[in-house]
């Protein structure tokens, strides 16, 4: 009788204690994502800084071009995302920008591919990825009109807030363009070219 009784006084403990514990835990917000440090996770980012890039698919070049780059990133989780890329390259860096031509070349590109990124210390995070697509290289009579291109890159960023970083990034482009004009200067020109890219700018999360 005395062992039921203490049994019974036991097993209403841990019954009476539930109710405490479950109202010491509180349910996250729903309007709110967060990572498993308590740091927001946004889903998207975009990107636009002012870019520089080789012009090596063009014979004689000495300068390369100033221009944009501008990017949207869909990401999932904390470290994989797609990235789709535009470049437009058009102001030289001197003048002129081909030795002994008067002809201003430009490039645009549009480029789609895989990211994985990662925070390395403090508020300075890095990432890498591999784009291809497109690149289309106007004003030096070369062909194809646009060319299959692509290849790899990444950069450092520094978190200035939870929606806003400043990047530094870089990549090395690769496409395929054939001389076709009829400028001694510009002939022989490579058919597979591969350009540096560098670019500094600002990422807005969201």
């Amino acid at each position: 009788m005395k062992r039921t009784f203490l049994l019974s006084i036991l097993a209403m403990i841990p019954a009476a204690l539930l109710p405490l514990a479950a109202t010491s835990q509180v349910a996250p917000d729903a309007g709110t994502r967060s990572t498993e440090r308590g740091e927001p996770s946004y889903h998207y980012e975009v990107y636009a800084g002012y870019a520089y890039t080789s012009l090596n698919q063009v014979n004689l070049s000495r300068y390369g071009l100033q221009g944009v780059n501008l990017s949207l990133t869909r990401d999932w989780g904390r470290y994989f995302g797609v990235t789709a890329e535009g470049d437009y390259f058009r102001f030289p860096i001197s003048s002129p920008v081909v030795a002994g031509s008067t002809l201003t070349p430009s490039v645009e590109s549009v480029l789609l591919g895989p990211v994985i990124h990662a925070n390395i210390y403090g508020k300075v995070g890095g990432f890498a990825h591999l784009l291809l697509g497109g690149e289309h290289t106007g004003g030096e009579s070369q062909t194809p009109n646009i060319s299959f291109a692509g290849g790899p890159g990444g950069g450092l960023e520094y978190t200035l807030s939870p929606h806003l970083s400043m990047r530094a990034s870089g990549d090395y482009i690769g496409a395929s363009f054939s001389f076709t004009g009829n400028s001694s200067q510009l002939a022989y020109s490579p058919h597979r070219t591969f350009d540096s890219r560098a670019s500094l700018g600002v990422v807005y999360r969201f």
